[in-house]
């Protein structure tokens, strides 16, 4: 006698394979070579996590919120305390070196887990934009404050230039997700790539926390250096546009 098919007996079918590590980085949005390396990857492992724990992309984006504004807030309230020499200076820093970094962990993870499982919305992504805009406000206030805090006789127009000269990351990389987006540089070869760490998320969040880590007195060097930087590329992408413009 034959043995009865897998249909003839009732069975359920197998449940497919839950999405690996891999699958949800290859789903990637990039962000620069030290987001790839790094944050993009511990996004992957978030979002095999959520998924095993059934956890919706929203989730992960308002850890994000959550942790990146809560590392800015003691960052903050810290800074005049470490500055006078009250607390050390290194388990803040160490703090916002890995609670920055885990945040966006979470950011580069609820796109992954939004892309494999089919759960992305118009809704999701405007809560993204504004979960990122929102730890981006606080991550520079709390560099803000640091730097005043340890050089009291600071330039209020840096710290404003800074503040708003750093917007223009987050405004290019929404940017970059629309049809009218386009590169200066489009090369992909290692020279370029390190170049472009200096506009890499990751990377920049990384040296800051180093930074409050090591020599909170260096934080004014670091707001100076990036709105040198930011300020750089938005005129660089101004005469860009501009002469892409002109063409039509």
């Amino acid at each position: 006698m034959s043995k009865p098919s897998t249909a003839d007996s009732g069975a359920a079918p197998a449940p497919p394979p839950a999405p690996t590590a891999a699958d949800y980085y290859a789903v990637n949005r990039g962000g620069g070579l030290f987001s790839e390396a790094l944050s993009q990857r511990i996004g992957a492992r978030l979002a095999v996590f959520a998924h095993k724990h059934d956890l919706s992309p929203t989730v992960l984006t308002v850890f994000n919120l959550g942790l990146g504004g809560l590392v800015s807030i003691v960052v903050v309230a810290s800074a005049v305390p470490v500055a006078d020499g009250r607390f050390w200076a290194w388990p803040i820093g160490l703090l916002a070196l890995v609670g920055w970094q885990l945040a966006y962990a979470f950011d580069c993870a609820d796109g992954q887990l939004a892309r494999v499982t089919g759960r992305t919305s118009p809704a999701g992504a405007r809560l993204d934009v504004l979960c990122d805009v929102a730890v981006q406000i606080s991550l520079v206030a709390a560099l803000a404050a640091t730097a005043e805090a340890q050089v009291p006789d600071t330039p209020a127009w840096l710290l404003a230039a800074f503040a708003g000269t750093w917007m223009v990351n987050l405004v290019t990389s929404v940017m970059q997700t629309s049809d009218k987006a386009a590169s200066m540089v489009t090369s992909r070869s290692l020279p370029v790539r390190l170049v472009k760490l200096v506009r890499d998320y990751g990377a920049v969040i990384a040296l800051a926390g180093l930074v409050l880590t090591v020599a909170p007195q260096w934080t004014i060097w670091f707001v100076g250096l990036f709105t040198l930087v930011n300020a750089a590329f938005l005129a660089a992408s101004v005469m860009f546009s501009a002469r892409e413009a002109l063409r039509h």
